[in-house]
């Protein structure tokens, strides 16, 4: 249970007790102020806040019984985030949380390159309190889907609910259900991929299954075929681990990449295809990757209550599914 949250550009000095022997300082810290993750003071002692009978110490420092440690919280770094007015689809918000709906097309938090128009200069412009993040230009984030995936995020408002959902995304305990249109039928209609994910190693921007196990971090996703059709599937996805592109590159791995998902061989779809009729000029029924994060399952930071959030599928999705359900059933 999370101590009483100290102040922060204040010292605060604690005596190590008898029982403490040869412990590393980032985590006594963290065992104390449970509210503040292991990162945090990490970073805290990085930084200079942290001191040992008045001396500067590096994070692996063992302390011994009787040693001062005059701890100063670092203020919360200035976000440098211009808020801007961007529309917001909150299924749920409390003390603690925004449940969000991502739409398309938009990147979850700035980068070099991005400044503006993210979702994270929208949260800001909504809410006043948001937790530190996953590094700058990123509070409130404790995860994230790709810029062209849509559905239910988590965002935390302050940074003891912040470390309860990141602990809970480490440990494996949130349960996350996406829906995919890919191409093709797999020959099981329910399986579990197990292949180990990695930097591919020609395209940097891009991830790539790795032949040796040892190179690669471990990767699971189960999935379930909800819907076949002629030549394409409405797939249930429920990745275990949270590797980035996971469920774009099993799919691909297994030969049954997600429509419109270019990078990982996913073909745009058009009308004309659906209906077996010659090609002509048209838009493509979908002009991304159809790929929707569904549901979320974890338990309340506060109440710690299990709670569960669903975002409907956006109407480009819908409209496929639609018309291989007209054009393609079996």
């Amino acid at each position: 249970m999370a101590s009483e949250t100290p102040p922060r550009g204040e010292p605060i000095l604690i005596r190590v007790g008898c029982s403490i022997r040869e412990r590393r300082i980032d985590k006594y810290l963290h065992g104390r102020f449970s509210q503040f993750s292991r990162r945090f003071f990490q970073r805290a002692i990085k930084t200079h806040h942290v001191k040992v009978d008045g001396n500067g110490v590096k994070q692996s420092y063992k302390l011994s019984h009787g040693e001062l440690i005059e701890l100063v919280l670092p203020e919360p770094e200035p976000t440098e985030i211009t808020p801007e007015a961007i529309p917001l689809d909150i299924l749920f918000e409390d003390e603690d949380l925004i449940i969000l709906n991502k739409p398309v097309d938009i990147v979850v938090h700035p980068t070099r390159g991005i400044r503006h128009g993210t979702l994270v200069n929208a949260l800001v412009h909504h809410s006043a309190q948001l937790s530190t993040g996953l590094g700058d230009y990123r509070p409130g984030i404790v995860h994230r889907l790709d810029r062209n995936t849509t559905g239910v995020m988590i965002v935390t408002k302050n940074d003891e609910a912040q470390w309860k959902v990141a602990k809970q995304f480490e440990h494996r305990q949130v349960e996350k259900t996406y829906l995919a249109i890919v191409h093709g039928t797999p020959q099981l209609t329910a399986d579990c991929i197990n292949a180990p994910l990695g930097v591919h190693p020609r395209f940097r921007e891009k991830y790539a299954v790795c032949t040796d196990p040892d190179q690669g971090k471990p990767s699971t996703t189960f999935f379930e075929v909800l819907e076949p059709f002629r030549g394409y599937s409405l797939m249930k996805m429920m990745p275990k681990t949270g590797r980035t592109h996971q469920i774009r590159v099993h799919l691909a791995h297994i030969k049954h990449p997600i429509v419109a998902d270019d990078t990982y061989g996913g073909k745009l779809v058009y009308l004309w295809q659906l209906q077996d009729k010659e090609p002509e000029a048209q838009d493509p029924v979908i002009s991304r990757c159809a790929l929707h994060a569904f549901r979320i399952e974890f338990t309340h930071p506060r109440s710690q209550e299990k709670v569960r959030y669903e975002a409907p599928l956006p109407e480009d999705m819908e409209t496929v599914i639609e018309l291989l359900r007209q054009h393609r059933a079996h």
